[in-house]
């Protein structure tokens, strides 16, 4: 019974440091951090290199207007911006509709086949003329400084990617974009400390940057190709930095069934990036870079979601040996806190499936179905049933 106590103290240690507890000892190690290495402030704002905006789509033809019109309306010099579509696939008429923006500094590349995301990255970055390229999603829309806020970032020469946030338009009385929101702004926390204490550990899709020079061409067939391309990045020895302010927005996902489609990819390419990127797992040789991936990444797409259901049934187990006499034991009181979250989790689920939607409730619900979809991504992954090209979630209107 002793060891089921220390392995259930273990995987809740690691449950907790995974979700929570990471980022109060991230905030405090920054606050450590600033007391001990005040660094004086420059002006970056005069820093303006040629620009390259990058856009691997896919069939936006309902996006190309508004995404270029954007693009177009970006708070920085409009002869050191290009614009750089790669098209490879579509047939809904995108890349006629983009090359009616030829005279704008719309450049158009395309192929009929479709070779997804990281196909169309590959192939693309040989037009890119820029020392800066900066990646974004065909639907997303960008704050207007979020490029000068971008490059501003590059004029420290030990930067190699910058990360922008990625946000979610929030209806009023919608808990999906609600916890979605939710979810994003304490990334965004984690995100901010995690650079000022060293760096990003992995990009946002929607939204980055990298020295056009530091691209390195991707396997086929990864899955996060943001993640992968950004960390590599720093494994040679740049920082990954982030700008809150630097934004991409998009709506939420239409409801959960859609959020769970792209959280299962997710969750598989997470698995194939821990692969790829088994290096980085060393302390000795990535120092401070390692520790940040393991505790915000490796922990969240591995141990911790699979350490639930094991606290569930050694929580049960340990509690039985007791004979359930102790009502106010601490085995008997977390073994409450958990049949109630799993509880409040079913309801949030029945209430989401009848359209009704209670943020109390429909938290738990969210949490749970982010955790399972780590699971399924995990064993699609493993089947090699993960294609390389996205599943396009339906987004709410």
């Amino acid at each position: 019974m002793l060891t089921l106590k220390i392995i259930f103290w273990a995987f809740l240690f690691i449950v907790f440091y995974a979700y929570l507890g990471y980022g109060i000892l991230l905030f405090f190690l920054v606050k450590l951090k600033r007391i001990f290495n005040k660094s004086k402030k420059t002006d970056k704002n005069l820093y303006e290199p040629d620009v390259t905006l990058f856009v691997a789509a896919f069939n936006e033809k309902d996006y190309v207007d508004a995404k270029v019109k954007n693009s177009l309306e970006m708070e920085y010099p409009s002869n050191k911006i290009t614009q750089v579509w790669v098209t490879d696939g579509s047939n809904d008429g995108t890349p006629e509709l983009l090359r009616k923006y030829a005279h704008q500094g719309v450049e158009v590349y395309h192929e009929d086949a479709r070779g997804g995301k990281i196909g169309a990255m590959n192939r693309g970055i040989q037009f890119v003329k820029a020392p800066i390229v900066v990646f974004s999603d065909g639907n997303t829309m960008l704050g207007k400084e979020s490029v000068r806020r971008i490059v501003s970032l590059f004029s420290d020469p030990k930067v190699g990617c910058v990360s922008g946030e990625k946000r979610i338009y929030n209806k009023d009385k919608d808990a999906a974009a609600g916890t979605e929101g939710i979810y994003w702004k304490y990334e965004s926390k984690l995100k901010k400390w995690d650079a000022e204490l060293y760096s990003v550990v992995g990009a946002a899709g929607e939204l980055f940057a990298i020295r056009t020079e530091l691209f390195e061409r991707v396997e086929k067939d990864t899955l996060l190709d943001d993640f992968i391309i950004s960390l590599r990045v720093a494994m040679k020895g740049y920082t990954i930095q982030y700008d809150p302010e630097a934004y991409a927005i998009e709506t939420s996902s239409a409801d959960v069934k859609e959020e769970l489609k792209r959280k299962i990819r997710i969750a598989a390419g997470g698995i194939q990036s821990i692969i790829r990127l088994s290096p980085l797992l060393n302390f000795f040789k990535y120092g401070t870079l390692s520790f940040q991936y393991i505790s915000h990444r490796v922990l969240r797409w591995t141990i911790a979601p699979l350490a639930l259901p094991v606290l569930l049934i050694l929580n049960l187990v340990i509690t039985y040996n007791t004979g359930f006499t102790k009502v106010f034991d601490l085995f008997s009181i977390l073994l409450y806190l958990q049949l109630a979250f799993y509880f409040f989790a079913i309801i949030g689920w029945y209430l989401e499936n009848k359209a009704i939607r209670v943020k109390v409730l429909f938290v738990p619900y969210y949490f749970l179905v982010m955790n399972v979809a780590v699971w399924l991504g995990m064993k699609r992954y493993f089947k090699g049933s993960q294609s390389v090209n996205w599943e396009r979630a339906k987004r709410g209107t």
